[in-house]
């Protein structure tokens, strides 16, 4: 076989992955001992894992997760009022296929950004686009838009991900400018895609950070009767893993 004029035509069809496996067996004496199918199976493997890997790099790139969570790293064995089966279940993105939504909610530092990453996270590792934004820099990000003429794209950007992680839910009350975005960005996305919410102030404070009855009743509408729950209780988990680096991810 003329290996060099191979493998430099599959790195001309971008097959990188295909390429460098080639060369691995070149150099391994018991792959001579492998039929063909099972050479080319080896070849297409590595050429899958290697596009795989890539495109979840770009995911997660695209995502902008606070923080590098994972479901993995979750502490069960504090206690903090959550329920494995439920995480469990959420773990296997069929909520986003289903387009429902999630609710997040707790005091400061019980580990709600460190959850909704691990579940955003999950959802890049299953395929789906996501986006994570602090309600306060998304509503930074709409004014600019709007200034600079590119506010229906970054609508559309923000209404057509999987899903839309939307940290820091409620830190203050929302403007009239922001209402209406915010009812504009969740009915683009109700029953196509879903949204994650993490807020401080439980669910039915929502109306006073809203602070309008009547756009209130239709962003909740959308947002809230389809959604998974989760409470969590307890203390700051920052004490609890107060040794940590402030760059690293405080586990929950």
């Amino acid at each position: 076989m003329l290996r060099h004029p191979t493998l430099d035509k599959l790195r001309a069809l971008k097959l990188e992955g295909m390429a460098t496996a080639l060369e691995d067996q070149t150099t391994l004496p018991e792959c001579a001992a492998l039929s063909f199918e099972e050479r080319l199976g080896l070849l297409v493997d590595r050429e899958s894992t290697l596009r795989h890997n890539k495109a979840l790099r770009l995911r997660l790139a695209r995502a902008k997760l606070r923080q590098p969570a994972c479901l993995e790293d979750i502490d069960f064995r504090t206690v903090r009022g959550l329920d494995k089966s439920q995480i469990l279940a959420l773990s296997s993105c069929d909520w986003i296929r289903r387009h429902e939504n999630a609710i997040l909610t707790g005091a400061t530092g019980v580990g709600k950004s460190f959850l909704a990453c691990a579940l955003a996270q999950k959802a890049c590792r299953e395929g789906f686009e996501v986006l994570y934004r602090r309600v306060p820099r998304l509503f930074e990000e709409l004014a600019l838009a709007r200034s600079d003429g590119s506010y229906l794209r970054t609508l559309c950007r923000l209404g057509r991900c999987s899903l839309l992680v939307l940290d820091d839910w409620g830190v203050a009350a929302f403007t009239a400018e922001q209402r209406r975005d915010m009812l504009e960005i969740l009915d683009e996305r109700y029953g196509r895609h879903s949204t994650l919410v993490a807020a401080q102030v439980p669910v039915g404070q929502w109306h006073e950070v809203i602070a309008d009855p009547t756009l209130a009743d239709a962003i909740l509408d959308r947002l809230v009767h389809n959604a998974h729950k989760i409470e969590i209780q307890g203390d700051s988990m920052r004490k609890v893993y107060g040794g940590l680096t402030k760059s690293a991810a405080v586990p929950l």
